[in-house]
């Protein structure tokens, strides 16, 4: 049975009233939870008496070898030797290191489990529905395995995936990283640039794609992408196509037109399936590349160390998540973004993963909520976005579904505004853990998180993850007290630090670029680039980006602070701010321009805009009005789904957009460049 919660209600009978957090775990639930587990564990090997969550957080921050070393033994690491260093220290915050002397293979530790329990559920949209247990998986991924090897694919290598979130992108991630190989992913919504601009970078040995895929019930053949894409991809020795269209609508697939081409079922097919093999690796061994996703220049190519990802990862799915065997655990993801590295790991657990791939809002909107009944979610991960369009579009998954076994909602990609709070309990569940959480493809894991034992304060994400001593400085890297907004920062070093950026081929070429990003605003902390406050809580809210914030007059202003009060408003489908130099030319001073897109049908009038000033105004302080109100007929973002508020800018000021590959909506762009000589002449 999972353990159950209930919110605590105040006099009138609602939920989350004044000094009342929206809900609380029971007695039961607490107890059952591995992070309670796990601080008895460290209490009884330390001699300790860490009676809360917080005593806790502050142990691990301050005894980053041993409390790791819990991480690793409490979980049950599968390796070759642990060895006796946990941590090693170094002058410079980039340089320490975790378990030096390890050897492990990550692979091996998501595939414990060997049986006919259920693996892997995948829906797409309407058109296909599949499961593996766990007994097919391996199977799969030794198949796999062998066709890799075959193709000369060796420690070190990459494999790169243009695959919808799919079982076969998790069978190729597994069988190379069982090798050593090195894995990198892209949603197959990319096109043919955005596929190089990543894959041309890190000159993979093996490619694995798609044919095509369904979104919003129209199908998407990819196939002349790949033709484009794969004659520039000098180092490929393979291509091998998942038939995933073909084989749903019973077609025929022709790929003649893409080089080295063969299909997933022609090139394992010849293959018996047996043990998979797992190379025994250092902890620092590469295991995957992620990219950056701005809109500045060509994506950085992140490369994450194998056992840090692992350690890090079982830390969050164990200890924050509270994801036990035999979960259901969905997030809804592509495979070019951080949160399907993440949600893979939940296998290390002996989860079921859900997948799907598609619209969110296929079948009326309710598509993932008829998936969370028939599969029975545990988990519901999904994007503060997503919250927000389900209370426009005014669904009740509450009332039109079950949700019987789901305990925990997750959100992320960015802030959840006190607002997306109150809908998950009044039109999802009532009796959840909402873990709002924040981290990034820098770290390919969090910094804040959700603790299954802690109150959910409204707009509050409930604590820093453990392991990660983040404090709040101000610009000049000075520790800030609680209730200050400042700059998100780590002042301990984490197993996820990145390797580092690849350039030419070599990380150690990118070293200056990785300690640039990081290192260098604030030397011996990492800078992360989020504005933040610690509140009384002991929680965090998250105001948007750092290098995106307001300045008006000198004072600076989060965007999601603008975003919350705009979009409560009817009228507003979505919005965006930037804050522009005023006077033009100059940088004297910035003012505040507001972008919105209305609801179909509708157009910004001056008593709108009125409406629109006067809500900022009322909840907010003057300095947060924006001097220009106006509308757009879209808001460019991001494939991941965030909004880039620095794209914008810089087009209002007169400056190059050079990644646009990485946008999802790049000809929205084109109505902000013919608006930069009104905003500048008013």
């Amino acid at each position: 049975m999972n353990p159950q919660a209930t919110r605590l209600e105040n006099q009138s009978g609602r939920a989350g009233g004044a000094g009342q957090p929206l809900w609380r775990p029971t007695p039961q639930r607490i107890a059952a939870a591995h992070v309670t587990a796990f601080r008895q564990f460290v209490n009884h090997r330390h001699g300790l008496q860490l009676d809360d969550y917080e005593t806790l957080w502050q142990w691990s921050t301050n005894h980053l070898g041993d409390f790791w070393t819990a991480v690793w033994d409490s979980a049950g690491v599968v390796a070759e030797t642990r060895g006796e260093r946990a941590y090693v220290p170094a002058e410079s915050m980039p340089d320490a290191r975790f378990f030096p002397d390890a050897r492990l293979n990550f692979a091996q530790n998501l595939l414990r489990r060997h049986d006919d329990g259920t693996a892997l559920m995948f829906w797409g949209e309407d058109k296909v529905r599949r499961q593996l247990s766990w007994r097919e998986l391996h199977a799969e991924v030794s198949r796999m395995q062998q066709w890799l090897a075959a193709q000369g694919v060796a420690a070190g290598d990459r494999v790169a995936a243009y695959l919808p979130n799919m079982p076969e992108a998790i069978v190729t991630m597994l069988a190379a990283s069982a090798l050593g190989a090195v894995f990198t992913s892209a949603s197959p919504d990319f096109g043919a640039q955005g596929l190089l601009d990543r894959f041309g970078q890190v000159k993979p040995k093996v490619l694995v794609a798609c044919d095509g895929y369904f979104y919003a019930g129209k199908t998407v053949d990819v196939r002349d992408k790949l033709a484009q894409a794969v004659p520039q991809l000098s180092d490929l020795q393979a291509v091998l196509v998942v038939p995933y269209v073909a084989d749903a609508l019973g077609i025929p697939l022709d790929l003649s037109a893409v080089p080295k081409a063969q299909t997933w079922g022609s090139a394992l097919g010849p293959y018996v399936a047996g043990d998979v093999h797992y190379a025994q690796l250092l902890f620092d061994h590469p295991l995957y590349i992620l990219y950056s996703s701005g809109t500045t220049g060509v994506p950085k190519c992140i490369v994450h160390r194998a056992g840090g990802v692992l350690l890090k990862h079982l830390c969050e799915m164990r200890l924050h998540a509270d994801v036990h065997e035999n979960d259901r655990v969905f997030y809804f993801t592509t495979c070019g973004w951080m949160m399907w590295n993440w949600l893979v790991s939940g296998l290390s657990q002996g989860a079921t993963l859900c997948l799907y791939d598609g619209s969110p809002f296929a079948a009326e909107g309710n598509i993932l909520f008829d998936y969370a009944d028939a599969a029975d979610f545990t988990h519901f991960g999904t994007s503060a976005k997503f919250i927000e369009a389900l209370e426009k579009a005014g669904l009740e998954p509450a009332a039109s579904h079950r949700l019987a076994t789901l305990r925990t909602v997750f959100s992320t990609g960015s802030p959840l505004v006190p607002e997306g709070f109150d809908t998950v309990y009044k039109r999802i569940k009532r009796d959840v853990c909402l873990s709002s959480i924040s981290g990034g493809t820098d770290l390919v894991s969090c910094f804040t998180f959700g603790t299954p034992t802690h109150p959910v304060w409204r707009g509050e994400i409930q604590a820093a993850a453990l392991g990660m001593a983040v404090a709040v400085f101000d610009e000049h890297g000075k520790p800030l007290p609680e209730g200050s907004k400042g700059e998100l920062v780590c002042t301990q070093p984490f197993p996820t630090m990145p390797l580092g950026f690849l350039v030419d081929g070599s990380v150690e070429k990118g070293r200056d670029k990785y300690l640039d990003a990081y290192f260098t605003r604030m030397p011996g902390v990492w800078h992360h680039g989020d504005y933040i406050e610690r509140t009384v809580h002991h929680g965090y809210i998250i105001y948007g980006r750092s290098d995106a914030t307001l300045n008006p007059g000198g004072v600076r202003i989060g965007t999601a602070e603008i975003y919350r009060q705009v979009e409560k408003l009817p009228e507003v489908a979505e919005s965006l701010v930037i804050g522009q130099n005023w006077p033009p030319g100059t940088y004297n001073d910035v003012r505040v321009v507001l972008f919105v897109k209305l609801r179909e049908g509708l157009t910004l009038d001056e008593a709108l805009i009125a409406r629109i000033k006067q809500a900022i105004r009322d909840n907010t302080t003057p300095r947060h009005v924006p001097a220009r109100v106006v509308q757009v007929h879209d808001i460019p973002r991001t494939k991941s789904n965030k909004i880039v508020e620095l794209a914008v800018r810089n087009l209002v000021h007169g400056e190059p957009v050079r990644n646009l590959t990485a946008l999802a909506n790049p000809e929205a762009l084109e109505e902000y460049r013919q608006l930069r000589s009104d905003l500048e002449s008013s």
